[in-house]
């Protein structure tokens, strides 16, 4: 483990693009415009440092904690995808399900860092990167789709205006669709269910 010659940049490049995917931070930006007008400005610095803690703390004792809990990564998986359905229907019906505390941006942590950002999927694909690449890669990686995260976060107005209200409105109902779609896929690959 110790050293650097097992960064390599072909790993490194890899685990970046298959977080990069689970991530989908450029799929995220539907629902992350329809929060920031229900909630103001989503805080770039406090969500990216969240998101960033979550990935770094299941890289080092996701598993045991969750045992620790009595729970297992299906269940972690299920709950996850629960929240990801209602904010697809959210984005498709138009109506708050997420409702913010008066004074507070605890949207910044739920639902935007937990589970859009790291969420069940992100945190089981670290988890499971684990049994094949060098952990110093899986951490330069997470490192890298962070400061992705974070130009993405810092950029929301300028890709809010670019699209104007019309495009919002059928980007998100659209995107909607493909979060409930995902949520669906989630639940079922760890429900144990067949459809």
């Amino acid at each position: 483990m110790a050293g650097i010659e097992n960064i390599l940049i072909s790993e490194i490049i890899t685990v970046s693009l298959t977080l990069f995917a689970v991530i989908d931070m450029l799929g995220s930006v539907p629902v992350l415009l329809s929060l920031k007008k229900k909630m103001g400005d989503i805080n770039s610095v406090q969500t990216t440092f969240v998101s960033g803690i979550l990935m770094l703390a299941f890289f080092f004792i996701g598993e045991p904690l969750l045992n620790l809990m009595g729970l297992d990564i299906s269940s972690f998986a299920i709950a996850g995808s629960i929240v990801i359905f209602i904010l697809g229907l959210e984005m498709i019906l138009g109506v708050d399900f997420f409702k913010t505390e008066s004074g507070e941006k605890s949207g910044n942590i739920v639902p935007v860092a937990f589970p859009l950002i790291a969420g069940s999927g992100t945190l089981t694909t670290i988890m499971s990167l684990k049994a094949t690449y060098h952990a110093y890669n899986i951490l330069i990686s997470i490192f890298i789709n962070l400061i992705v995260i974070f130009v993405i976060l810092r950029s929301l107005k300028l890709i809010e205006r670019a699209l104007g209200p019309a495009g919002i409105i059928v980007v998100r109902k659209f995107f909607g669709v493909i979060l409930l779609a995902i949520a669906i896929k989630i639940f079922k690959n760890n429900i144990g269910i067949s459809f």
